[in-house]
């Protein structure tokens, strides 16, 4: 068996980080690497039965039983978590569609994922009838009892919950509903219809107010649900508003002329306030004012021209329309329902980051968490079923986000007073880079505060082997985490991020905005990145560029980056970067000093007293000296975490986690390198799947020599994947250090005094 073919031997290279396949076992260079049969190991975990003799095991991170303390709050500044009694928290977080298998995979589920150090689940459901003919006001009841066997099997492993009850694109309409009726979608429609309003909270009250028979608890008074999410994924501010139709769009029509006859006093008002400007289909005679495709948003206007005063009343209109659903939302679940916990609005993007992307945030003002759903894919994947598998015959480019900060998903403008969460993401193949993304999100996640970072997402309880995506399309699965580069790298970046061995960074941007540069679609001083959705984007070009030059984008990796609505811009403060950003070298340095990136190679460290390491392109940099450890890796590519598991500063800790990642590829994969053109004309270079493989997966093996400046260690103990002893290393002392081999074909090494 060879993973590759040879063909693919010249289109690596340390500027794009690609790692080619050949079935030549070797090393052509220290920047590229043949990965075969003879130089990978099989990833075989088993069932884990959750043995009292495992050695890695995080359960104990948790609380005994999630909400044991109370609803989960706010900080007094707003901007993060605390438990019911004021103690901060911080959440590793997953999304989970075990739900729909079954109560005794749940339980199996809540346990698996308290060991890796999980403590919050995502319930994506829909509780909107799916039965035919089912009134529109009815509920879904197998997802009511679904979600409620989720929060008892998840609550007794201490892990908290975020249910998202409602998923417009997912909402298929009937024909006895009255709702849409020529739109054939349901985007846009909850913030302003009021049929689908009624409906929505009719669904709600059904959902949360019944005892849930399986802890005896209403789901309103559950504390171990944290965050209830309005809604999922949808925005009036997004290209689907483009899809109204007949009377729905004729509906959202009169609600503007309504409002625009409330801020003007008439039609004839805010006709002069525009200069006459028109749009097809007008009639204010009539009260009828047409709204502007979308696409117009994203365009600037001179500041002194009628469309330009037209287009800032549609961009507040619309904004405003969806704030006062969430304030409305926000004032039902808790007054007629007793909701007690945080609201989250949405998660979603808009047509242009740079000029929308703060109207969409201060439309979910009046709620109590913030929230943006972003992915890192690695550039992108082409083929007929790209939203959901991965098959033979597609196109992709593999990209380490280490060589492209701009792409990284955790570059968030958060708002200030508010939790940020990243509801939806993850590492998604085809691309090969995926340790270094749990490595990257715990240690910016603790540099910027940012709240939680939800996987996404993981289908049967344990382990995933090299699977169809959907259980008969012969495929890979794409939208999966519980493999052995994602999921099997949580331990240890669970545990280094929920210790706060990270230190959270100070403020470095702090944008103000009044409402009028949100209405008029002004740059902002920073922007985050243009985000990629493959079921909704028709742009294929998942590049990221920098949107907004006026204060540099990289910004977002050295410390904390925050906007406030409402408020007079010039009050906004901006940290001198010069220091810890170094466009010239290619280097980033947090502002706390703890974190280096280098872009150019590729490379990004963690020094701190109790966790050190290192992800990206190890071969080639070679020896890496950290504050107490000393790493030399001949992998071409990899990631590694040391962490204290006592508290203890790594120099006198008593038991150390050693946790390697490289690559993982399924059996028999095979890949050929293509240039290729795709639909906007630009030229790629990447790879079409020849063979996308079958179970098990196989990881590059190990190639790593590690040092630690502790003489205490003298046993290592190495670990499968289950946290389960299978053998010992030998550890060599030179005065006050330990010098050890990782085992080359392991992913856990405990070091422990005995």
């Amino acid at each position: 068996m060879t993973i590759g073919i040879s063909s693919c031997q010249d289109i690596s290279d340390s500027s794009t980080g690609k790692i080619a396949f050949n079935n030549k076992a070797k090393t052509v260079s220290n920047q590229q690497t043949i990965i075969t049969e003879d130089n990978t190991w099989p990833f075989e975990p088993g069932i884990d039965n959750y043995s009292d003799k495992a050695l890695l095991d995080l359960r104990y991170l948790n609380e005994k039983v999630a909400g044991e303390k109370g609803f989960i709050q706010r900080s007094k500044d707003g901007n993060d978590f605390v438990t019911g009694d004021g103690t901060p928290i911080r959440f590793w977080a997953i999304n989970s569609e075990v739900w729909k298998k079954g109560y005794s995979e749940l339980k199996d589920n809540a346990r698996f994922l308290a060991k890796r150090g999980v403590n919050l689940v995502r319930w994506h459901g829909q509780i909107a009838p799916k039965i035919k003919d089912s009134k529109l006001i009815n509920i879904d009841t197998k997802s009511r009892e679904q979600l409620w066997q989720y929060v008892a099997a998840m609550k007794q492993e201490g892990i908290y919950l975020t249910i998202s009850p409602y998923y417009a694109n997912a909402l298929k309409p009937q024909p006895n509903w009255k709702v849409p009726q020529d739109s054939q979608s349901f985007h846009g429609l909850l913030f302003f219809d009021p049929e689908l309003q009624k409906a929505y909270k009719s669904w709600l009250k059904q959902l949360l107010i019944p005892v849930n028979p399986y802890t005896g608890i209403a789901l309103k008074d559950e504390p171990a649900i944290a965050i209830i999410q309005l809604q999922n994924e949808d925005s009036l501010l997004f290209w689907t508003f483009n899809q109204l139709k007949g009377r729905e769009k004729e509906l959202l029509s009169r609600q503007f002329s309504q409002w625009l006859q409330k801020k003007y006093g008439s039609l004839t008002q805010a006709s002069n306030a525009w200069q006459g400007t028109k749009v097809k289909g007008d009639d204010l005679a009539k009260g009828i004012v047409q709204l502007y495709n979308i696409s117009k948003l994203t365009k600037l206007q001179k500041s002194n021209d009628g469309k330009a005063k037209r287009l800032a009343d549609q961009t507040q209109f619309l904004t405003e329309t969806m704030r006062q659903f969430n304030q409305e939302m926000t004032r039902f679940l808790r007054e007629e329902i007793g909701a007690k916990q945080l609201i989250n609005a949405g998660n979603w993007k808009t047509a242009d980051t740079l000029r929308l992307n703060d109207a969409e945030r201060y439309s979910y003002s009046p709620t109590e968490v913030m929230a943006v759903n972003r992915y890192y894919t690695g550039g992108t994947h082409q083929g007929k079923y790209k939203g959901w598998a991965i098959v033979n015959g597609d196109k992709f480019t593999n990209q380490s986000v280490l060589f492209n900060p701009l792409a990284f998903p955790l570059n968030i403008k958060q708002v200030s007073g508010y939790p940020m969460i990243i509801p939806e993401s993850s590492w998604v193949p085809p691309l090969g880079y995926q340790s270094e993304g749990p490595f990257l999100v715990s240690l910016f996640q603790s540099l910027t505060g940012i709240d939680g970072f939800y996987w996404f997402a993981m289908k049967e309880p344990q382990w995933r082997e090299p699977s169809s995506a959907n259980g008969y399309k012969p495929s890979l699965g794409k939208w999966v985490i519980n493999t052995p580069e994602l999921l099997g790298n949580f331990p240890a970046a669970a545990l280094m991020y929920r210790q706060n061995y990270i230190k959270m960074g100070s403020i470095v941007i702090d944008e103000k905005r009044s409402l009028d540069e949100l209405w008029s679609r002004e740059i902002p001083l920073i922007s985050e990145t243009t985000s990629f959705d493959p079921n909704r984007d028709k742009n294929e070009d998942n590049s990221s560029v920098s949107l907004s030059k006026t204060v540099n984008p990289l910004a977002f990796l050295v410390g904390r980056v925050q906007v406030s609505y409402n408020r007079n811009s010039s009050e906004s403060q901006v940290l001198d970067l010069s220091p810890y950003i170094d466009e010239k070298a290619k280097t980033i340095r947090s502002i706390t000093g703890e974190i280096q990136w280098n872009y150019s190679q590729g490379i990004c460290t963690l020094n701190t007293p109790k966790a050190q390491g290192v992800s990206g392109f190890l071969a080639q940099v070679g020896e890496i000296k950290l504050g107490d450890t000393t790493i030399i890796s001949d992998n071409q590519y990899g990631t590694v975490i040391i962490v204290s598991m006592d508290g203890k500063p790594l120099k006198t800790s008593q038991k150390i986690l050693v946790q390697m990642g490289t690559v993982a590829r399924s059996t028999g994969w095979q890949e050929k390198a293509i240039t290729w053109e795709n639909k906007q004309g630009k030229l790629l270079k990447g790879f079409e799947i020849i063979n996308y493989g079958k179970a098990p997966w196989r990881l590059l093996k190990n190639e790593l020599k590690i040092t630690i400046n502790n003489p205490n260690l003298t046993q290592g103990t190495i670990l499968n994947p289950n946290g389960l002893a299978q053998g010992k290393i030998e550890i060599k002392r030179d005065k006050n250090k330990i010098i050890f081999d990782f085992p080359v074909d392991s992913k856990y090494l405990i070091l422990e005094e005995k």
